[in-house]
């Protein structure tokens, strides 16, 4: 048994950054991130169910939704596996942010405060080869800032090599811990900073109490059950899509062929999992879905 928590688990991330206990984790974390640019005093959680709703995402993306007390709104968002429109989705939710500041009457003056995405992906988007991607509204031919109001940060976590003793920033101190939390013996850095210390007492799986233990495996156990489905029914998707991107090849490119038969693969692995979302919506029975579906009984029961 891991000594710390996994923060790639809804339960897990949510333990670290999303409660008012552990409130100035996240805040030491967004100022480290935003060096440099300005420093939060402090953060008020709001209901992410204010988020758009996402089913496909379920299991693998976790959000935490705050703002800050100059009124910037912050989504942090923890993300597992690639999924289909993620730039777009991306830049809805922070969409949603600004548009929720909206007021009535003619007062109101279009007086919106900023909106930041912070998303820390556990895989590598597209073809990037960046750590961190910071995506500003700029003039495309000058580069100059044409607004402060909109700002997404991407963190390739993949990308990040670093051994401990090579770390040099307070940033990549937080992402070498979040890389390997789950294998720890101990927490570094706690010498350099205070957090760290706060960070290893919460993070400490011995510290939970039987109920949050109880929940923590729980997600656990959603978050392996559904990699490996997605992984056995990406698997099966690719395998069908490579067939018919073989056959494809001939006719258009092999090199064009396998590229299509690589994505319709990955379409019907997500395609599973939306039909197990629609079918519990039905009021079908769990089991019958998990048979139905093949995937496993206690991820749907996991789902909403």
């Amino acid at each position: 048994m891991s000594k710390f928590i996994n923060p790639f688990t809804d339960y897990g991330f949510k333990l670290i950054f999303g409660r008012e206990v552990s409130k100035n984790l996240l805040i030491e974390f967004l100022n480290d991130l935003l060096e440099g640019e300005r420093v939060i005093t402090d953060l008020t959680f709001l209901n992410n169910e204010q988020l758009p709703d996402y089913p496909e995402g379920r299991g693998i993306i976790y959000d935490v939704y705050c703002t800050t007390d100059t009124g910037e709104k912050i989504i942090v968002e923890m993300q597992n596996r690639m999924q289909s429109n993620f730039k777009e989705r991306s830049i809805f939710y922070l969409s949603r942010a600004i548009v929720n500041q909206g007021r009535t009457g003619h007062d109101w003056k279009f007086e919106i405060k900023a909106v930041y995405g912070v998303f820390l992906m556990n895989f590598i988007m597209d073809k990037n080869i960046k750590l961190r991607t910071d995506v500003i509204l700029a003039d495309k031919e000058t580069g100059e800032l044409f607004s402060e109001k909109f700002r997404q940060i991407f963190i390739a976590l993949p990308l990040f090599k670093k051994s401990e003793e090579e770390c040099e920033t307070n940033f990549e101190r937080w992402i070498y811990i979040l890389n390997n939390m789950e294998t720890l013996k101990r927490l570094p850095f706690k010498a350099r900073k205070a957090v760290f210390e706060k960070l290893e007492e919460i993070a400490d799986v011995a510290s939970m109490s039987p109920k949050e233990r109880e929940l923590y495996d729980n997600s656990v156990k959603v978050y392996r059950d559904y990699l490996v489905t997605m992984d056995a029914a990406e698997k099966e998707g690719i395998k069908k899509g490579m067939e018919e991107g073989l056959k494809k090849g001939l006719e258009e490119g092999l090199e064009e062929g396998l590229k299509k038969g690589l994505k319709k693969g990955r379409e019907e692995a997500l395609n599973i999992f939306q039909t197990a979302i629609d079918m519990k919506k039905q009021g079908i029975d769990n089991q019958l879905i998990a048979e139905k579906t093949g995937l496993p009984l206690s991820l749907i029961e996991s789902l909403k």
